[in-house]
């Protein structure tokens, strides 16, 4: 634990302290509200949930409000980059650490992908054009994700500050567009959209494969996870992609003024925001439209926000809320990179990843990281094609969030003598309640979904025995201290 903290004075990977309890706040507003609230929410609704969409929100916010409690006196205890990977290497040891790190990878380098994709698609919906992508003899690209990636990584290595003032300006801007939803949206509820609240489940489609539906209904021998609760669980599970990005905050605390006092402020403030906007957006949608209107079609066509808007003749609104999500999804750009980046940073300091990645350049950021991910980034966001990967990001999300709650259990009786700006209340119990809560949304994730997650963990193991275990610093510190 000390180690860890001492390792942040090193000149020549030390990061800048910049950063205050408002600029976390930005930061997770900015990056929380995003794709989730202005593409999932229409098409949960009309595929899974039907007007239950709300009850979804509810217990997503739920579990990432027990999961917040447990990250803010973790990030208040140990003010080190890395988020989760940091907490769980100072807690459970380096091999669990390595698998909450590559965890992580997968979360923010998938996350900060889609997004991308999703601000292509956006970008040729506000100018009138097809989308942001060009044939190349044959071969696809997709420069409007270039464009985004390449702007974003020449932003965060200019500045965490620079990032967050740009962020704070981006963020008021979609806030008003979401505060404008409700206010313009509430004049066009139909109280007969309401009902059933909970439409009658659904048996699964015809040649559908097993693995499409939630593990929950395989295990309890349900037809299918369309409507009825098992759609208002499997819901949740889903709209659990529109509140990820507190959980970033938590990254930037090596970079906080005053880690102890702000990190919990920026982390408890950004998730109290967005879930009262989430839950007014998710009332007023489902009340404008029927839930019909908001399926998916065979070809393949989701319904987004500005969808209800349209069905009723507001064309005007609709414009807006396309730009405001241009402008939203921006910055959940910039901070799925940011927290990719510090995740990164943390792992290379330790060893587990080459060490020469962590230096920092002349603006106190590390340059190298940065370009690096913001080169795979954008591969994989221009050339391939990216499907609907969100229950990816989401399960790893979950899995990083089970680890922080079982952590602050475990450093509450090996360490209770470290100074923690915030404690949790209610400890044992309330980490236990974050554990189940995050466990019950993954097993309402689909089956395909944890076979690709249980492969990539598979992959991860592979790397950490063929170089991190041999190249990380706490091995080569044991080794010089057993030679000695």
């Amino acid at each position: 634990m000390e180690q860890s903290i001492a390792d942040t004075d090193e000149p020549s990977t030390r990061l800048r302290k910049d950063l205050t309890w408002w600029d976390l706040t930005v930061f997770g507003v900015s990056v929380v509200i995003g794709a989730g609230i202005f593409t999932i929410t229409a098409s949960t609704a009309g595929n899974l949930t039907g007007p239950a969409i709300s009850i979804s929100f509810l217990i997503a916010a739920v579990a990432c409000g027990l999961a917040a409690l447990c990250y803010a006196e973790f990030a208040s205890t140990v003010p080190v980059a890395g988020s989760a990977y940091t907490f769980s290497y100072a807690t459970f040891g380096e091999f669990v650490a390595w698998i909450i790190g590559w965890d992580l990878i997968l979360e923010f380098a998938v996350a900060a992908a889609v997004v991308a994709k999703g601000w292509s698609s956006y970008l040729g919906t506000v100018f009138g054009f097809g989308g942001g992508t060009a044939d190349f003899g044959g071969f696809e690209v997709d420069w409007g994700a270039l464009l985004i990636i390449g702007f974003v990584t020449v932003l965060l290595a200019r500045g965490t500050k620079l990032s967050a003032h740009f962020s704070l300006a981006i963020t008021i801007i979609k806030v008003s567009v979401v505060l404008l939803v409700v206010a313009v949206g509430a004049f066009y509820i139909k109280a007969e959209n309401y009902t059933p609240f909970i439409p009658p489940g659904e048996a699964a489609k015809e040649g559908a494969s097993g693995t499409e539906q939630s593990l929950f209904s395989l295990l309890t021998g349900g037809e299918g996870s369309h409507y009825g609760w098992y759609g208002v669980l499997a819901g949740a599970s889903i709209v659990f992609f529109a509140f990820i990005g507190f959980d970033i905050v938590a990254t930037t605390a090596e970079e906080t003024k005053n880690p102890q006092r702000d990190i919990p402020r920026g982390i408890l403030g950004s998730l109290a925001i967005v879930t009262v906007l989430y839950v007014a957006v998710a009332v007023v949608l489902s009340g404008m439209v029927s839930y019909q209107q908001l399926k998916t079609t065979p070809d393949g066509h989701a319904a987004n926000l500005a969808t209800a808007f349209r069905d009723n003749g507001i064309n005007w609104a609709a414009q807006v809320i396309s730009i405001g999500a241009l402008a939203g999804l921006t910055t959940v750009v910039i901070v799925l990179m940011l927290g990719q980046t510090r995740v990164l940073f943390a792992m290379s300091r330790d060893g587990l990843m080459p060490r020469q990645l962590a230096k920092t350049g002349p603006h106190g950021t590390p340059v190298r990281i940065t370009v690096i991910v913001g080169v795979l980034v954008a591969i994989a966001a221009s050339v391939f094609p990216i499907g609907k990967l969100e229950e990816m990001v989401n399960i790893g999300t979950l899995f990083a969030f089970v680890l922080v709650s079982a952590g602050v259990i475990a450093l509450r009786r090996t360490r209770p003598d470290l100074r923690r700006g915030f404690r949790t209340p209610w400890v044992p119990l309330l980490p236990i309640a974050a554990i189940l809560a995050c466990v019950w949304l993954m097993l309402n994730l689909t089956g395909l979904t944890w076979i690709r997650f249980l492969i990539w963990m598979a992959i991860g193991i592979v790397v950490y025995f063929a170089y991190g275990r041999r190249h990380s610093v706490l091995a080569n510190r044991d080794l010089a201290t057993a030679v000695e």
